[in-house]
């Protein structure tokens, strides 16, 4: 018998996906650059992502459990609609018809798709970052997007931000959205959307979630939080700690509601 080791199905398996990996990878700068460049690509793909959505939104039956939405809407707008990274996608599709929203989206290039899908699905969307208050922020035009997001709520327009920091720690709120919030005197408002069919993509920094058609959903509202325009530091974390806290509390009880608590 030859002396050589024979490597195991498994171990081939995954030498392949490897492979495939790389290939996929690959690929992906090789066309990244002439997509980013192109307005028709990128409107093309925005376009497929948005009646994606819209698909999978109206594929997913809403438990009963849910929030009133319409509710919360009419007794607290305008207000500041809070987020986590990874799960946020299928937030946009729960915009009540004819209302107009501004949501904050990175300025990377990377998000240049995710701000045009958003003003397919109706909003209106505002390049920056806006997770922390330092001169790395500031140069990403944070505090420019922070303006005008308090100007859209000065004039009874909702806004929505992602609370936590990109590449930071997953599901901790920010000092961004807190800032808006004592800047503008308008709650802010967690908000949670799950499905029971998903996709979690384990080696992203926030687990991204991929919703999928053809299952149960949830969407669960937090305590709102207020930010006094007088808050100091101290008040701020406090106010910081306390929008994780409902913000998680309202992501646990969606995925209750669509599948008993698996996240």
């Amino acid at each position: 018998m030859d002396n050589k080791t024979v490597a195991p199905p498994v171990a081939r398996a995954v030498a392949r996906k490897g492979r495939s990996s790389g290939v996929v990878k690959n690929f992906w700068r090789k066309i990244r650059k002439p997509l980013a460049q192109s307005r028709f690509a990128k409107g093309t793909i925005a376009s497929f992502l948005a009646y994606a959505l819209r698909f999978v939104r109206f594929t997913n039956l809403l438990s009963k459990d849910s929030s009133n939405l319409t509710v919360a809407y009419q007794e607290l707008s305008p207000a500041i609609i809070a987020l986590w990274h990874g799960q946020h996608l299928l937030a946009p599709c729960l915009l009540p018809r004819g209302e107009k929203m501004l949501a904050m989206v990175s300025r990377s290039a990377d998000a240049e798709l995710n701000a045009l899908a958003l003003e397919k699905l109706g909003f209106e969307a505002v390049r920056g970052s806006g997770g922390r208050e330092d001169t790395r922020h500031l140069e990403k035009g944070g505090a420019r997007a922070l303006i005008t997001l308090k100007r859209a709520l000065d004039d009874g327009k909702n806004v929505a931000m992602i609370a936590d920091i990109p590449h930071g720690t997953p599901r901790e709120a920010g000092l961004g959205i807190i800032t808006l919030a004592r800047l503008s005197g308008r709650p802010v408002v967690p908000l949670a959307v799950t499905t029971s069919r998903r996709k979690v993509l384990e080696r992203t920094w926030d687990k991204t979630t991929i919703n999928l058609p053809f299952g149960r959903s949830a969407a669960m509202l937090g305590e709102p939080v207020f930010v006094p325009a007088d808050a100091d530091n101290d008040l701020m974390e406090q106010k910081r700690r306390e929008l994780t806290a409902s913000l998680n509390r309202a992501t646990e009880q969606a995925y209750r509601a669509t599948d008993g608590g698996r996240s």
